[in-house]
């Protein structure tokens, strides 16, 4: 593969984010321009700078609003990356593209919604009347059995990777008790002095069997938005710049929407093996160049595939790897260290950009020693993304 001109000559200038919230009384327009407000007073940059706007295909704020809103002048480039959770890493691809090719010269990057006070995404299908796309079709295939909450879809692959590596609901648990242990000492956290233990994790209610309460994400009012420039230009800002040493998207075969239950194996996520193989092959390194990384945990579940895909450990060996500790401070490989989205805030991953950004800059809540390079996921289950981030 053919390395991307972009990756070493681009960079995340700012970040900016709201609180993190059940209940913002905010617009989630107003989310997302306070989220790129911030981000622009990080970096030192004027809205009239900025000439790009990436965003998902499931944002509900039009990049027209934004522009106008924050009196940005002019627009040369505007994106939107679909499938949900898989598309925060990809918001930056696109915009590190642009930067690159001349297209923008500052780009922003955001996801804003009012997830828990609004419209509740863990409701999944169960109430939306079925339609005539081939997307809303596809459900046919698994709602008539009862699969209709992406609890319940998950709790599939849950079963067969519990069946076939030996994994057991501790196993889940631990990752849930790390990452709660990471919030607990996380102000900006919505669990901020809230830790968890491997017993309340097992005696929490059943969602969907293997799964408890505490192996799901949480659902969150709020907004963030990430800031993406050239490094040349980063370098005269008021932040340090953190390079896009590698980014990726990847679509594997037999691909769905968080139901790929068709596949001769489903105890893996191949699609994230495609992002791994691009992160790695772009920038020349590998998983022992990595200090930490940001796993995307909308269920604790898929955390130990993502680590098997990107070489971290052995398929099935996962379990091990973090039972052994080294998911924690201290471990092998601490992962989200501002408590993720199971203990800080659900953003569609984009609060973990930030994590990882500011892990390299050296200002985390739960700073890992020497950070040179961290790894931050996408959604799982999914079309999905990746980034690798380092220091200038």
């Amino acid at each position: 593969m053919t390395a991307h001109a972009y990756a070493g000559n681009t960079a995340i200038a700012g970040i900016g984010a709201t609180e993190f919230s059940k209940r913002s009384g905010r617009s989630e327009l107003r989310l997302a321009l306070e989220a790129c407000v911030n981000a622009l007073e990080d970096a030192g940059v004027a809205p009239e700078q900025v000439s790009g706007l990436s965003t998902f295909t499931m944002e509900t704020n039009p990049e027209s609003d934004v522009m106008r809103s924050l009196g940005i002048k002019e627009l040369t480039h505007f994106s939107r990356v679909h499938f949900g959770g898989g598309a925060p890493c990809g918001t930056v691809q696109l915009a590190a593209m642009a930067v690159n090719e001349g297209v923008a010269d500052y780009v922003l990057c955001y996801r804003a919604f009012n997830e828990r006070s609004g419209h509740r995404f863990g409701t999944g299908v169960q109430d939306r009347a079925p339609g005539h796309t081939a997307e809303e079709a596809s459900y046919a295939w698994t709602s008539p059995f009862g699969l209709l909450t992406p609890a319940s879809w998950i709790a599939m692959f849950a079963t067969r990777i519990m069946h076939e590596y030996g994994v057991t609901s501790e196993d889940f648990g631990r990752v849930a008790v790390a990452d709660r242990r990471h919030a607990a000492t996380n102000p900006a956290a919505w669990f901020y002095e809230q830790p968890i233990t491997l017993e309340d994790h097992q005696n929490s209610r059943w969602i969907v069997e293997p799964l408890h309460l505490l192996d799901c994400c949480q659902e969150t009012d709020g907004g963030q938005a990430i800031l993406v420039t050239s490094l040349e230009r980063a370098r005269d800002l008021r932040q340090p710049p953190v390079v896009i040493e590698g980014a990726a998207q990847g679509m594997a075969e037999d691909q769905q929407m968080m139901r790929s239950f068709f596949r001769d194996e489903i105890t893996g996520l191949p699609e994230m093996g495609v992002c791994a193989r691009q992160i790695w092959e772009t920038s020349g390194l590998g998983p022992d160049d990595v200090q930490t990384a940001v796993i995307y945990d909308h269920f604790t579940p898929f955390v130990l595939p993502q680590l098997e895909e990107f070489g971290f450990c052995k398929p099935g060996e996962a379990k091990d790897f973090i039972a052994d500790g080294n998911i924690e401070l201290g471990g092998r490989l601490p992962i989200n260290t501002h408590g993720g989205q199971l203990g800080e805030g659900y953003l569609h991953g984009m609060n973990g950009i930030a994590e990882g950004v500011r892990q390299v800059r050296g200002t985390s809540y739960n700073q890992v020693d020497d950070v040179e390079h961290v790894l931050v996921t996408g959604g799982t289950g999914v079309p999905t993304s990746a980034l690798l981030l380092g220091g200038a």
